[in-house]
């Protein structure tokens, strides 16, 4: 009776230091491959882009009765088309700002995975953000908004890459070069948007051009010879 006292206080005991240990272990072993990462971010950046063009109506067939009348109805939904196009080219140069990130990470983890989940966050407003432009593309608070969800991309992605550094989860192979490239390409593509939304204290138009402007350069550019940039 002795001995089946004690035993089942041993086993109390035991059960209550795995209990103890669990968090601590778990939180070792989870969201260890950032090759799940990239799965769901292909599916996550596909969704959003696909979302973007559902904002754009073909004209009403029961309202044009003419070529002028449907040339006039294009002239109208202009806007909203180059708003369409400014976010698919944003989603597009996070996306590759996103992929050349985990192609150089030895390994992933818990804190790393949240990290990159907030980032998708992020990517997940931006048919919300690109939506409201469209609506009021006159309005500085419509564009304030809509640069906020570009800084919350481009700040994510900062803090994903400054972690991963600091944590040694960055391949062994990647020289301290491409990493400060990769640092440095998103500061100062975030320094550009920021100076392009200030430019809506005079013109929201204004400031949509520059920040489309941005983006042909980085979307660009690595075509014209800067092969030395990796994302």
């Amino acid at each position: 009776m002795r001995f089946a006292c004690g035993f089942l206080r041993l086993a109390e005991f035991m059960a209550l230091v795995s209990f103890a240990a669990m968090p601590s272990m778990y939180n070792k072993i989870a969201g260890g491959s950032s090759e799940r990462i990239a799965a769901l971010s292909d599916g996550i950046f596909a969704v959003a882009m696909t979302l973007l063009v559902l904002e754009l109506h073909a004209p009403a067939r029961e309202a044009i009765h003419s070529e002028h009348e449907l040339r006039a109805a294009l002239i109208v939904l202009a806007p909203k088309l180059l708003v369409y196009l400014m976010s698919f080219l944003t989603l597009g140069i996070f996306w590759v700002g996103q992929q050349t990130q985990l192609n150089h990470l030895e390994r992933s983890n818990r804190n790393l995975s949240w990290i990159h989940l907030a980032f998708l966050f992020a990517v997940t407003l931006m048919p919300f953000s690109t939506a409201l432009l469209g609506e009021h593309l006159e309005l500085r608070t419509a564009l304030v908004i809509y640069w906020g969800n570009i800084f919350l991309l481009g700040f994510t992605l900062y803090w994903s890459w400054i972690y991963a550094i600091s944590v040694k989860l960055v391949d062994a192979a990647v020289s301290p070069a491409v990493a400060n490239a990769i640092c440095r390409r998103i500061l100062i593509a975030q320094s550009l948007y920021a100076l392009g939304a200030l430019l809506c204290i005079y013109s929201t138009y204004l400031s949509i051009a520059a920040i489309v402007i941005v983006q042909f350069n980085y979307a660009i550019a690595p075509r014209l010879g800067r092969e030395a940039e990796t994302s």
